[in-house]
């Protein structure tokens, strides 16, 4: 039977019974709920502070350090995981997301076995050492598994998980401190992650062009210094960063503002927030795939309007890289004068009102920035490039958002430090838009 028919393999390997997950299909649908569950267990966090804040006497700056820990396991690994991930067998890449996983859900668990803020530090710089593996290898298989007419709409379904995950990390957190605490919402979050972890064991190797590359040995530095030098990727993650600086500053205390400026119960403003970011989440990335495709199209049909002829390899993927740049750019225009609309609305509902065609703008990034990042890079280093964007949109993005808002507001309100988000969108609007008139090629 093909194997993009069916939804299992089995062979006979040294007498033994081989089981691989082979379908595409199924592969896309495993690594979206593992992602799902990534955002989950990210933003529980968020979802409790108040209550851990209270339990542990912590001030709003090292409320917002909290998030940092996650963040420096984060960025400070994930280059090492994508290098190793360009090293790696097929096999030896699954055994590094598994790895990443098992590692993660752990480590949520954790956060809510600690007795005080130096465990919880620990713990939340394990959760980013986990995950940082996971997202730095998972949207390099997708990118070589995606037919390649709807590789945007491949890559929307698994950011889809990134603002249903984020959400549900809000719901559930706020559902479960309400009814058993905040240490419950990390049992509950860290739990499903485990089982999920050993899949990530039985995908088989796909069988694109992609995944038949040679995989030379890399060094950190110099992959590095090549990526950055190639305009179209360093466009691309500049745009990143002030967009990661602004999502990371303004999810991290969206709850401690609707309760401190609406009187809204933290559990309550927790639950709604996720609510609403599940509805423009869900609808902005999937509305995002369908955008990068169409963008890619028309700019593709331009490039080869201008030259005559058909694009070679390099040059669709700068013309891909362009067209979901393009799509990026349009959401921020679009999202960033109504981030300022909910930050100043007079009232909850007001801000609520606002908020939904926020989330929706804001989302509809999440599968082109991941696209344009991976298309700028040579095949051979795309688990790399992936790996140096992320450290880089921590780095320099949301690493610093979460304690600069919260120092603000320790001296000023809430409502005036986290009106920097709207801001720092137009900035990633204006970095993206000059990305696309970057000059041509990837050199």
């Amino acid at each position: 039977m093909p194997d993009h028919a069916c939804f299992y393999g089995w062979a006979i390997v040294g007498g033994r019974v081989n089981w691989r997950i082979r379908d595409p299909r199924v592969v896309l649908a495993l690594l979206t709920t593992l992602n799902l569950a990534n955002y989950v267990d990210r933003t529980v966090l968020p979802a409790v502070m108040a209550p851990i804040q209270d339990d542990f006497h912590l001030s709003k700056l090292v409320g917002g350090l909290l998030s940092d820990l996650f963040l420096i396991g984060y960025a400070l690994t994930s280059p090492i995981f994508g290098i190793q991930g360009d090293r790696a067998t097929a096999a030896g890449r699954n055994r590094l997301m598994a790895l990443g996983v098992a590692i993660w859900s752990l480590a949520t668990i954790g956060s809510g076995l600690a007795t005080g803020a130096g465990s919880l530090i620990v713990a939340r710089a394990l959760v980013g050492v986990g995950e940082a593996s996971y997202a730095t290898l998972a949207p390099t298989l997708i990118d070589e598994i995606a037919p390649t007419a709807s590789a945007g709409a491949w890559m929307a379904i698994f950011s889809a998980a990134t603002p249903i995950g984020s959400a549900l990390g809000y719901i559930v957190g706020g559902a479960v401190l309400h009814a058993q605490g905040w240490r419950a919402a990390f049992f509950v979050a860290g739990g499903p992650g485990l089982v999920a972890a050993v899949l990530c064991l039985f995908v088989a190797a796909p069988a694109s062009e992609g995944a038949r590359r040679p995989r030379p040995r890399v060094d950190l530095l110099a992959t590095a210094r090549s990526l950055l030098r190639k305009p179209l990727y360093r466009r691309a993650v500049l745009g990143y960063c002030a967009y990661a600086f602004a999502v990371g500053g303004f999810a991290h205390w969206a709850p401690v503002y609707l309760h401190e400026r609406y009187g809204l119960e933290p559990g309550h403003a927790s639950l709604l927030f996720g609510l609403t970011s599940l509805a423009g989440g869900v609808a902005g990335t999937l509305v995002g795939g369908w955008a990068s495709d169409r963008t890619v199209r028309a700019e593709r049909r331009r490039e080869e309007a201008a030259q005559g002829d058909p694009l070679a390899e390099d040059q669709l993927d700068a013309a891909v890289t362009r067209g979901n740049l393009r799509a990026c750019q349009i959401a921020m225009v679009i999202g960033a004068p109504l981030a300022a609309l909910a930050i100043w609305a007079p009232t909850s509902k007001g801000f609520f009102t606002a908020l939904l065609p926020c989330e929706t703008a804001v989302f509809l990034v999440s599968g082109p920035i991941n696209v344009a990042i991976l298309r700028s890079a040579p095949p051979a280093m795309r688990a790399s490039a992936m790996a140096l964007a992320i450290f880089a949109i921590h780095a320099l993005g949301d690493f610093w958002s979460p304690p600069l808002i919260g120092l603000v507001a320790d001296h000023a309100t809430m409502k005036i430090a986290i009106a920097a988000a709207p801001l720092v969108f137009a900035v990633a609007a204006i970095t993206w838009r000059k990305g696309r008139s970057a000059s041509v090629g990837l050199t």
